[in-house]
Order: structure tokens, then sequence, then C-alpha cells
């Protein structure tokens, strides 16, 4: 993570360099940008999924529409995710069709709100099976909101008892695999620095 590596480079008495390409921190806000354009002209999905960020912060959501449907095109399933959102709330024609199948690629991608958020639809159906499956593996990647609405399902009865101390465990181990002490000592400093 950025911040583990930060501490590295302090402690060591190295010099600052991008995650990205390993070159030195740029020096100015105009470098920054620079460099971020470098990285959207050779088709980096995380910058071009960042550019539709920021343009959708600024109010242009046909810009974020661009950005997110070519990071989208690229593999990040991120911006599938966002531009599901982007269809759900109207920021580009609302089209149901297109905002569920943005919905499923990004959680057949990996992506744990995504996942969610298909177990939510399935619950307002009342496929309870589908949306304890969906959640479920919004559980296994750690994903919070998940385990909450699951335990409300379990104490309406709608998830079995064996389901739901798996996807406790689950949780537990996905918590567990993002220990290491690199990431707590990056913690520790964090609050030293607020």
């Amino acid at each position: 993570c950025d911040h583990a590596n930060q501490i590295r480079e302090v402690e060591g008495n190295l010099q600052r360099k991008c995650p990205f390409c390993r070159h030195r921190v740029p020096a100015s806000q105009q470098e920054s940008k620079m460099d971020h354009m470098k990285r959207v002209e050779v088709n980096d999905p995380f910058a071009i999924a960042q550019m539709g960020i920021m343009r959708f912060y600024e109010g242009n959501y046909e810009g974020a529409f661009k950005y997110y449907t070519k990071a989208a095109e690229l593999g990040d399933v991120a911006s599938q995710y966002h531009l599901s959102c982007l269809y759900r709330e109207g920021k580009v024609k609302m089209d149901e069709k297109k905002e569920f199948y943005q919905l499923e690629e990004a959680a057949i991608g990996g992506h744990p709100t995504a996942r969610h958020n298909l177990g939510c639809r399935e619950a307002e159906n009342g496929n309870y099976e589908r949306a304890t499956r969906h959640l479920i593996i919004a559980v296994n990647l750690g994903h919070e909101p998940s385990i909450e609405m699951l335990k409300a399902n379990y104490t309406k009865g709608n998830v079995s008892k064996a389901d739901f101390a798996a996807a406790l465990r689950a949780h537990q181990a996905a918590i567990d695999a993002t220990k290491s002490p690199q990431r707590e000592a990056a913690e520790k400093w964090e609050k030293q620095q607020k």
C-alpha cells in the first residue's frame, strides 16, 4: 500500500518515487497533471478511471461517462460499477438494462459493492436465496455492509444458520488476509500525522 511505501522511503532516507512508474514524484501540480495525461494517453485504465472521477466531481457527467467507458473496456471493474451508477442515477440517459449489465460485469470482476448491490436487488425482488449468495460473495471480499445485511436477513429467517456462520468465518479470514506489519505501521503513522 502507498502508506507502507512512504514509511519505507522515510525510514530508509530514500528519494520519494511514484508507486506506478518508480520515477521521482512530480515537484509541482503541473508536472503531476502532465504525468497523469501521459498515463491516460498510453491507455492506463486506472489513470483513465481517475479522469472519469474528476469529471464526475466537476459535474461533467458526459465526460465521466466517456472516461469510465474507456476504462471499463480496458477491464477496470470500478469503472464498470461507476457506469452502473451513472445509468441508475440518471446522470446519463437512464437505462436499466445497461445499468444491470455494468453492475453484473463489475460484480463478476470482483467489485464488492457491485456484488452487494446485486444482493440488494435480489432481496427487493424477494429472491432471498440468490440475494444470500451475492451477499456471501461480497462478504468473502471483506465488504462490511454485506455482513450487516446478512445479519439482518438471518434474524428475519431468510439466511440459514450454517450460511451465516460460514459467512462470518469468511469475513474474518478476508479481514485477517489484509493484515500485515507494514500496514499496521502505516496506519499507526497515519494516525500520528493527524
